[in-house]
């Protein structure tokens, strides 16, 4: 599901292995982020979040990737396993021309009757034609976001119910930031092209 927004409504990537982390070369911005768990007879219950904040500034292009990824193995039907990975990623630019984002999530159950496996990737974009920052403020509350996330991805609540409180969380997040957008001065433009401020949400869950 994608859904773009411009400052009126709802609107949110990583390879295996993958470190998360953002930096900027040459004009090009790259954010990386990946929420992994696994669950197995020896460690039943497996628990991975990310909640993680990259303004990248004034860029010419950027490439954001999201995942998460939930695996139960081996697990009997007596004794299920429960695994649970949630990745929220947020992203700011101001001027980029190209953008190519990815978010993915993937939930397995391997040989694993009754297991309880979960997994959402969550990506925010923040675009904006004038230079934005995130506020003090805007950021403190990110971290009380950040913190229920981190609650809510090791409930033992069902998998249902976890799934709708991490979409209410997102809705949560998009409207925090377009008042921060909204409420930025705008400053002169740096990219022609891309005349109005947008808030992006992509959401894969599994």
């Amino acid at each position: 599901m994608l859904t773009t927004v411009c400052l009126t409504g709802l609107a949110t990537t990583a390879p295996a292995d993958a470190v998360s982390g953002s930096r900027v070369t040459a004009g090009a911005g790259i954010a990386l982020d990946e929420a992994r768990s696994q669950a197995n007879p020896r460690h039943r219950a497996d628990y991975d979040d990310e909640f993680t904040i990259h303004q990248l500034g004034t860029v010419l292009g950027a490439g954001v990737r999201n995942r998460a990824i939930a695996r139960s193995t081996g697990c009997s039907l007596e004794r299920p396993c429960r695994s649970v990975a949630l990745s929220f990623q947020v992203v700011t630019a101001t001027g980029a021309a190209r953008l190519n984002a990815s978010n993915t999530s993937s939930a397995v159950n391997d040989h694993c009757p009754g297991c309880q496996t979960f997994a959402g990737a969550y990506q925010f974009i923040v675009s904006t034609p004038y230079r934005f920052t995130l506020t003090q403020a805007t950021r403190n509350q990110l971290a009380v976001y950040e913190r229920r996330l981190g609650a809510l991805e090791r409930s033992r609540e069902p998998i249902g119910t976890v799934k709708n409180h991490a979409d209410t969380l997102a809705a949560e997040v998009v409207s925090l930031l377009q008042d921060a957008v909204a409420n930025t001065p705008h400053g002169p433009a740096v990219n022609s092209l891309n005349l109005r401020p947008t808030v992006t949400l992509r959401r894969h869950i599994d």
